[in-house]
């Protein structure tokens, strides 16, 4: 098999209230579905985890939001890839590994679709993986970001977010697909 699952940092850190309100409550859940599909056939994998170099941060290095969520957490024998940016292929193995492995093509998921997601998946793109990018397997938070530098704007919720970052990445960088068709 040529393909890789990248799972970026889905982690205990982004359940903490900091973040806000978030779309897709089944993005674990999807992600789970494609470990598992992944696990029963062998095929390469790779969870990558956020280490924050801010104190402050829910992902702070050190902290218990480091921990993968159970639904995803990692087996012994797979491979972790740990970061402290947003894509997983800055200050890491992950480009190395996956050419050794024969990999042309990564299935990408998890949190945040337009941060560590997108950006992983638009690096994966520029450095000549084909991407796919597992839509429902990913989720973004509502805007808490200072806006009055933009008059009128508008609240974006963390479904517009979400929508946004994906409909920015299909079709330049990736093929956004629905999980269930990925395994299917």
């Amino acid at each position: 098999m040529n393909s890789a699952l990248i799972l970026i940092d889905i982690q205990r850190g982004f359940d903490d209230p900091f973040w806000g309100a978030r779309n897709n409550p089944d993005a674990e859940k999807n992600a789970a579905r494609l470990l598992a599909h992944w696990r029963a056939r062998n095929w390469p994998l790779f969870h990558v985890r956020h280490l924050s170099t801010s104190k402050n941060s829910p992902l702070a290095a050190g902290s218990a939001g480091t921990e993968f969520k159970p639904e995803v957490a990692p087996r012994a024998n797979e491979q972790i890839i740990e970061k402290n940016v947003n894509s997983a292929f800055i200050g890491t193995a992950l480009e190395m590994h996956l050419r050794q492995r024969g990999v042309t093509t990564v299935v990408i998921c998890g949190l945040t679709t337009p941060h560590c997601v997108s950006t992983t998946t638009r690096m994966a793109a520029n450095i000549g993986f084909r991407v796919e990018l597992a839509h429902d397997s990913c989720a973004a938070f509502d805007s808490n970001a200072d806006m009055t530098w933009l008059a009128d704007a508008p609240a974006f919720t963390a479904q517009d977010i979400h929508n946004a970052a994906i409909a920015q990445l299909h079709g330049e960088f990736a093929t956004a697909r629905a999980t269930s068709d990925i395994i299917g």
